[in-house]
């Protein structure tokens, strides 16, 4: 029977409809989940590679929109920004701005370590020696907002979001921390909300609602995306927070690591400061210098709650590392609006965010021990280290058609049929380091490593 020129035209539009986006880092808000119905098992360098573009040095993960890629990196001392072919990996564009300043770094971080984020056709990207800068899908730079210097001793890492209309931003640091929205088309600011309580960390917000819910010291706060004002607060968290939330129905998916002596068995009992420094305030100067600290734990980690950087602490100071070390790691279970639902507290992640998918929660920390957890209760399914040997790892696990992928420092990406088993499918070398989280898009893998980012399908 012949076909309609109507029932063609449908057919070849549903063929050729749009790619899905992963529009910001960990792609939909943040979830680290793919809609994509095939994701490759086996690939590496020279196997089943589609292309390979060379890119500068940078720990941003790629974003996706429409037949682009945009990525950021370090380029002969300038930031840069850049625009892929999603079908080539061809540069389309490249836009780089002067470093005004360097900031302070932790050897793990990098200045283009914050993801871009998308509409669909306009970029956005964040870097913390310059501020936030908004670029059309042609490369034109349409706004420029100054930030900084920030003081946080690991430097800035959290990446920009989208909602309502507005570019929205967390910047946790030692003193002076905010989350604030820009116009997105003009770069006018519409609301800026002090975060006192939060110092260091830098974690990147999710959406849920009209609600921007970002982590930080201590807390979870939910700001009002049009106005910024404070919805809602779930307290309990560490003091430290760089993960990403997951939200997965009418739950919060969170984890926060400060230090080994935050787990729930080794928890120290620091001194109140009157007393400290009635005993070590060696110059009666009404603070506490490094080498007046009673301990090695606190020379150790003196530098962290030195939030005014003059080289001593003061009571404020003192009773924040008090209460940083009474705080203790774990991954929370949430309702939205506060509630808590659970919590777990063994070989808590610091850096890679956890990942919701079929009902499994998936944590793997820096040293290699992978968690699979059941996400409505919370009840251990296993814990063992990845692959049976020790690892680094700092990108954050991500899940597409039934299979999750985990990438390592040293640059293996591990491939595991989605369920609580942690049954290997593959282990994928690649012959340098990997700190971006990969992305999965139309059935495509994405991963960047120290100097290029590879499109790879079976």
């Amino acid at each position: 029977m012949r076909r309609s020129p109507v029932i063609w035209f449908a057919l070849l539009t549903a063929q050729a409809a749009p790619p899905a986006d992963w529009d910001r880092f960990r792609g939909p808000n943040g979830s680290g989940v793919s809609g994509s119905d095939r994701a490759p098992v086996q690939f590496g360098p020279g196997k089943n590679v589609v292309w390979k573009t060379p890119l500068p040095p940078g720990h941003s993960s790629p974003v996706f929109a429409g037949s682009r890629i945009f990525a950021t990196g370090l380029d002969d001392g300038r930031l840069t920004t850049l625009a892929l072919d999603r079908a080539t990996g061809g540069i389309l564009w490249r836009r780089a701005v002067e470093r005004p300043r360097q900031e302070s770094l932790h050897k793990l971080n990098h200045p283009a370590s914050a993801s871009p984020v998308s509409d669909g056709r306009d970029v956005w990207v964040f870097f913390p020696d310059v501020g936030l800068l908004g670029y059309s899908g042609a490369g034109e730079e349409r706004w420029r907002v100054p930030l900084g210097p920030f003081s946080n001793v690991y430097g800035m890492g959290a990446s920009p979001v989208l909602a309502n209309g507005n570019v929205i931003l967390a910047c946790d640091q030692s003193r002076g921390s905010f989350i604030a929205a820009w116009n997105k088309a003009t770069g006018a600011l519409q609301w800026k909300a002090a975060r006192p309580e939060a110092v260091s960390g830098h974690s990147t917000p999710v959406v849920h609602r009209d609600w921007v819910i970002a982590p930080g010291s201590f807390r979870m706060d939910a700001y009002d995306a049009s106005t910024g004002r404070l919805a809602w607060t779930a307290p309990g968290l560490p003091g430290e927070m760089k993960s990403v939330p997951v939200i997965d129905g009418n739950t919060i998916y969170i984890h926060g690591f400060n230090t080994p002596e935050n787990d729930p068995d080794r928890l120290l009992q620091i001194p109140e400061f009157a007393e400290v420094a009635r005993k070590h305030d060696a110059d009666k100067d009404g603070r506490i210098g490094k080498e007046e600290t009673p301990t090695p734990h606190s020379k150790r980690y003196f530098v962290f709650f030195d939030l005014d950087e003059n080289g001593k602490l003061d009571q404020a100071e003192w009773n924040q590392y008090a209460r940083t070390m009474r705080s203790e790691n774990a991954l929370l279970a949430f309702e939205i609006g506060g509630g808590l639902k659970w919590k777990f507290q063994r070989s808590i992640p610091q850096l890679p965010s956890p990942l919701v998918y079929r009902g499994v929660i998936y944590m793997i920390n820096e040293g290699g021990v992978l968690t699979t957890l059941d996400a409505g209760t919370g009840k251990l399914h296993r814990q063992a280290r990845l692959r049976g040997e020790a690892d680094q790892y700092y990108s954050s696990p991500i899940a597409a058609a039934g299979k999750i992928y985990i990438a390592s420092y040293t640059g293996t990406v591990s491939v595991l049929k989605a369920g609580p088993e942690q049954e290997l499918l593959a282990a994928n070398r690649f012959d340098e380091e990997i700190m971006a989280t990969p992305a999965v898009v139309d059935g495509r893998l994405y991963v960047r490593t120290r100097s290029a980012l590879y499109c790879l399908a079976e």
